[in-house]
């Protein structure tokens, strides 16, 4: 049979997410069957025996063609070898005098092994996944429907939760819709009734949700069931090769909303805009649309560290993803997949975030009132969000400034004076006492970042939490160090010796 125009179309695309070349002119090589497992893995795709990995038609020995077949469809039907057993009936074609062998690969309905191995597909390659538990369980999740959020830890109980945050939950509820059935609830009931509390099903045991933890645990909660748990808030627009200003950001997703509105209010000018007769912030509905949907739809299972970048000529957002596509999304042809259902349903019911799809279009429309320009999000293994910037948005304003006094001139210059002494004579002191890096480390952060809690402290240090611990008490002790305010509202003060 001559060779149809839409393989020929697809061979002229080159190679991608479901299309691969192999040379195989007189065997079948193993990597095929790596690709068959990757294929069926992902979103099927198609496979060409006889064509170079530029696409070139280079053609399968004519006499080893049906051998080839045979050897094909005697493998993916070997339990050993492909499991479970495939169905797939290699064609062969004719091109131009060169014979070529097609086989099209469905998407299975479960987790497919291949000698063994899991292949997932990535792009134009085949990735060995079997020892890489978060991928396997995205893989797992994705043909079982399931959601990696709604991972029950039944060694939790609601005690363990901050019932001042379910509090806090319930008020934005009422405020959204005054007579919201979580007011007449008790934590409990309400908890069951987002789904935030289920049932294992391979042990029958009842616990909290992942997604219950993320919403309303303590940090320390948090990051005994999600290590991995962080965004990182970054402002880049003098310091190009570093930052300008940065949020690490470790806590629960109310309060972690709540961080990363404030800094980018901190840095993005406030360029009010009309929508119809009315003055808006739209830069406050843009930093809503593109915080919600990064927190409510991120792949909590993937470690990939979820981003807010703001730079000079646009805000960037990143975060993990179970992809249902690669490349640019249209609003306008967009259909969109849930992807941590009970978050978002939170989500929703306290005001953070509209029905699904909808920060897509709100994203867009405010974009071009904001910058007259057009976002642009990305799909894939990380999902992406870029809105273009007018250089107005981050352009360091403020009052004009007022020729001062002669008082005001010398309260000013003694008040830098006696901040500079005390600077100096604070970095003397500590380089004259402290031979420990460690504790000079320590003192270095905190100078910069008063509220920065030991967690963060021994992410950015690389050591254990018990080691931040015992050197800051004796850091206390030698009155190096003062803590001043509640343990979860406080701060440090670096004391001069």
């Amino acid at each position: 049979m001559l060779l149809p125009d839409s393989l020929l179309a697809l061979i002229q695309q080159g190679e991608g997410l479901t299309v691969e070349f192999k040379r195989s002119s007189m065997e079948i090589t193993s990597d095929v069957y790596d690709t068959v497992c990757s294929f069926s893995n992902r979103e099927g795709g198609h496979i060409f025996l006889g064509v170079k990995d530029n696409g070139e038609i280079i053609g399968v020995q004519k006499d080893r063609v049906d051998q080839m077949k045979k050897n094909f469809v005697t493998a993916i039907n070997n339990r050993n070898k492909i499991h479970p057993p495939l169905y797939i009936n290699p064609i062969d074609y004719e091109f131009e005098g060169k014979t070529i062998i097609y086989i099209q690969v469905p998407s299975s309905q479960g987790v497919c092994r291949c000698s063994g191995k899991i292949f997932d597909r990535n792009y134009d390659s085949d990735i060995d996944i079997t020892d890489n538990e978060g991928l396997v369980y995205q893989l797992y999740a994705r043909k079982q429907d399931t959601y990696y959020v709604n991972k029950v830890f039944p060694v939790f109980t609601i005690a363990d939760l901050r019932h001042d945050l379910i509090d806090r939950a319930r008020t934005m509820a009422k405020l959204r819709t005054p007579d919201h059935p979580w007011q007449h609830m008790t934590d409990m009931e309400l908890l069951r009734s987002a789904a935030l509390i289920l049932t294992d099903t391979s042990t029958g045991r009842e616990g909290l949700t992942l997604a219950a933890i993320l919403l309303f645990g303590s940090d320390n909660l948090i990051v005994s069931a999600l290590a991995h748990h962080k965004t990182d808030a970054i402002f880049r627009v003098f310091n190009t090769d570093r930052y300008d200003d940065r949020d690490v950001i470790i806590t629960n997703l109310l309060e972690s909303h709540d961080r990363l509105i404030a800094f980018g209010k901190k840095h993005l000018n406030d360029l009010f805009v009309t929508e119809g007769m009315q003055s808006i912030s739209a830069r406050d509905k843009i930093l809503r649309e593109v915080i919600s949907n990064s927190l409510a739809h991120r792949d909590y299972a993937n470690a990939y560290v979820a981003k807010l970048v703001i730079e000079k000529d646009r805000i960037l957002t990143e975060n993990s993803n179970r992809s249902h596509g690669f490349g640019n999304l249209d609003p306008a042809s967009f259909e969109p997949f849930p992807k941590n259902p009970p978050i978002s349903k939170v989500f929703r019911e306290i005001g953070l975030a509209d029905e699904l799809g909808s920060g897509m279009r709100n994203t867009y429309k405010y974009t071009k009132l904001y910058s007259g320009a057009e976002p642009t999000f990305i799909e894939g293994e990380v999902f992406r969000t870029i809105v273009p910037l007018h250089e107005a948005a981050t352009t360091t304003v403020g009052p004009p400034k007022v020729p001062k006094s002669h008082d005001d001139t010398l309260d000013d210059t003694l008040d830098d004076t006696l901040d500079d002494t005390l600077d100096d004579t604070l970095d003397d002191t500590l380089d004259d006492t402290l031979d420990d890096t460690l504790e000079l480390r320590i003192l270095s952060l905190i100078k910069k970042r008063p509220r920065i809690n030991q967690r963060e402290l021994s992410q950015q240090l690389e050591v254990s939490i018990p080691t931040i611990k015992r050197a800051m008490s004796d850091m206390v002790e030698k009155g190096m160090l003062e803590r001043k305010g509640g343990k979860r509202y406080g701060h440090w003060e670096l004391k001069a010796r």
